[in-house]
Formats: structure tokens, C-alpha cells, sequence
């Protein structure tokens, strides 16, 4: 409870000194190397690098798909990176929601039926579960098509399922991952735009991609290489470290 204490008001994730190491063989691989990071909510963050830069590694760590090796990984004031195995998936069902390059969707089961499968583990009432994901289709301008099955949509169409099921739980954060990898140039732009508009209501939004044109439409930029934060730059950015002028100044 002190570590939460200490926490900011406004914060959603507040990581010190993270680290995921590897071992291959006799070799030890960090796949991150001691990373600071604060998120605040309501924040547009995208996360960019190369492969093997560590971004991947940091993302699976936020959405409780793995755990740091050390480090401190708090959300909201909770020790996410302490719980065990049936607290992890509770917290990760609860708070938040997943979009991937490849849509991850069940093919034998109707767009409807695919948002309504994490209420389903999440305990939500049938009725409850058919009007939510009825609203989280026509959110993402597809409630005419939600009796289609995938292999009766567009990739675009897919990504937009993929979204409305990731916001069925209706998550405190979205993490997308490469979300449009899969997708035309033409149609990843219409997905980036409803990012934007998810954001815009206060969806907290963090987005993984290699690309820099994608990461450009995010407020900020936090880019990793080898493991480490390189740059941070944009909205919610910390302060750069004091230049040669104000090396005298004394913190307050």
C-alpha cells in the first residue's frame, strides 16, 4: 500500500525500473533493461521500435500477459506486477482490452457473437451481453453487420470487430498491438481515425507499431531501442533532464 501511496493522482501507469530478462543457453538477454515510464490517464500513447527494441516485451508486460523479471509495475495503485496467476487474469479481464494485427476473431462465430465472448467469461447476463455488443458495433459504425462472420467482412471491417470486442468489458485501457499491420494504407487510416475518437472520449489508448507514420497520429511518442527508452517526446512527456545552464539549479 505504500508504493501505491506514492503514486500520482492522475496516474494509470507508473513503471520504475522494469526488466525482462531471458536466458538462452549461457546467454542472458534483457528484452527491457531498467525502464521508467508514467502514462497518465486519458493519454494517447504510441509505442515504436524496432523489432527486438523491447516494445513488444513491455507491451505484453502492461496488459498482464507476462511479468516483469524485476521492477516495479503499478496500475492505478495496484501492484499488478505482485499478483498471482488468478489475480493477473481478473485484472487483465476487468480492466483491459486487446486489438491485434490479426483480428483474432472466431471464424464460425458472427461478429455479435464475437464481441459478446469476453462478457461471457466476464459473467455478464445474456441479455446484458447481446445489448452491449450490439452498442460496441454501432460504435465502430458496423451495427448493420452484425450478423456477418468474418469471412464476410473486410479486413478493415475485422479490425473494427476486433475493437468493438476489445471495448465490450469497457476497459480502463486499450492496447493495440501492430493493429494495422494487416490493413491497406487507405483502410489503417480509418482505423487510426476511430482510435483517435475512442481517445477523444477518454479512452485511455497506448498503440505498439514499428511504423513511424502510425505513431505520428499519437499525441505522444515514448521510442525504445535495445531494451531502453531512447525518446519520449509529445503530450504527457517528462520534462527533458536540466542542459549545461541549468546543471546549478537544486530540485525543490
Amino acid at each position: 500500500m505504500a508504493a501505491a501511496a506514492a503514486v500520482a493522482a492522475d496516474a494509470m501507469i507508473d513503471i520504475k525500473d522494469l526488466k525482462k530478462v531471458y536466458r538462452m543457453g549461457d546467454e542472458t538477454v534483457y528484452a527491457l533493461a531498467g525502464v521508467d515510464l508514467f502514462i497518465g490517464r486519458g493519454e494517447h500513447v504510441a509505442i515504436i521500435g524496432p523489432s527486438g527494441s523491447g516494445k513488444s516485451s513491455l507491451m505484453n508486460i502492461l496488459g498482464g500477459l507476462d511479468r516483469p523479471t524485476e521492477g516495479v509495475y503499478a496500475f492505478e495503485g495496484e501492484p499488478v506486477g505482485q499478483y498471482d496467476d488468478d489475480q493477473l487474469a481478473g485484472w487483465r479481464n476487468r480492466r483491459i482490452g486487446f486489438v491485434f494485427q490479426s483480428f483474432q476473431l472466431l471464424p464460425r462465430l458472427t461478429a455479435l457473437q464475437n464481441v459478446e465472448l469476453p462478457m461471457i467469461y466476464a459473467g455478464i447476463s445474456p441479455a446484458e451481453r447481446r445489448e452491449r455488443a450490439i452498442a460496441m458495433l454501432t460504435k465502430v459504425g458496423l451495427g448493420d453487420r452484425k450478423g456477418h462472420r468474418p469471412t464476410q467482412l473486410s479486413g478493415g471491417q475485422q479490425q473494427r470487430v476486433a475493437i468493438a470486442r476489445a471495448l465490450a468489458n469497457e476497459p480502463d485501457l486499450l492496447l493495440a498491438d501492430e493493429p494495422t499491420g494487416a490493413l491497406d494504407q487507405h483502410t489503417g487510416q480509418e482505423v487510426l481515425k476511430l482510435f483517435e475518437e475512442l481517445n477523444a472520449d477518454g479512452l485511455t489508448l497506448i498503440l505498439v507499431t514499428h511504423d513511424h507514420e502510425v505513431a505520428a497520429r499519437a499525441k505522444r511518442q515514448v521510442s525504445f531501442l535495445d531494451g531502453h527508452i531512447v525518446k519520449d517526446v509529445g503530450e504527457g512527456s517528462p520534462p527533458p533532464p536540466p542542459g549545461p545552464a541549468d546543471a546549478w539549479r537544486k530540485p525543490a
